[in-house]
């Protein structure tokens, strides 16, 4: 009986781990100030884990074209430079700013450098890891698709380019969901 009850309690604690929304979370953007995750409440989120030396970079370009089409119906992407994956973002906030500036002409929220898998993970990345809808950070430029509630709908790995039709046709049916 005691060995069952620690197996309910596990399982209890293991289920708080992903309860809750996308809204409990805060970070730090890339200019350093503190930006609490529910100031998009209603909206459709698109967290993508970023790197400016990665093969995937040109993705920029994409979000921010998807980023400039769908923003007025309520989608926002939302950068997180992450150096997780063969150091390719070794830059400080100040470098990765003015690289997406520059480079990509990036207008969409970017935030401050995090960790998005390991011992020093962020807890928004915990969250969307351990989430039944989510799974672990393959490399950079996965995607994670937070509906008008903030829980998680699908995640995509660096391969799912932003402009794929079947992409799109998931980030326009969450779009289309009524704000609650």
């Amino acid at each position: 009986m005691k060995k069952f009850m620690l197996s309910l309690l596990g399982l209890a604690a293991a289920s708080a781990a992903v309860a809750g929304s996308v809204y409990d979370f805060s970070a730090d953007t890339i200019t350093g100030e503190s930006r609490n995750l529910s100031e998009y409440k209603g909206q459709v989120l698109l967290i993508v884990n970023t790197a400016s030396k990665c093969g995937f970079t040109k993705q920029y370009a994409s979000l921010q074209d998807l980023y400039e089409k769908y923003k007025d119906r309520g989608l926002v992407v939302l950068g997180f430079p992450a150096n997780n994956f063969g150091g390719q973002e070794p830059g400080t906030n100040e470098d990765i700013e003015q690289f997406c500036s520059l480079r990509f002409n990036v207008g969409f929220p970017m935030f401050g450098k995090i960790s998005v898998k390991g011992a020093d993970i962020h807890p928004l990345y915990q969250w969307l890891t351990d989430h039944p809808n989510g799974s672990k950070v393959s490399w950079n430029f996965n995607k994670f698709l937070i509906g008008r509630d903030g829980d998680l709908i699908e995640h995509f790995g660096s391969r799912t380019a932003p402009n794929a039709e079947g992409f799109i046709a998931t980030i326009e049916k969450a779009l289309n969901q009524p704000i609650q």
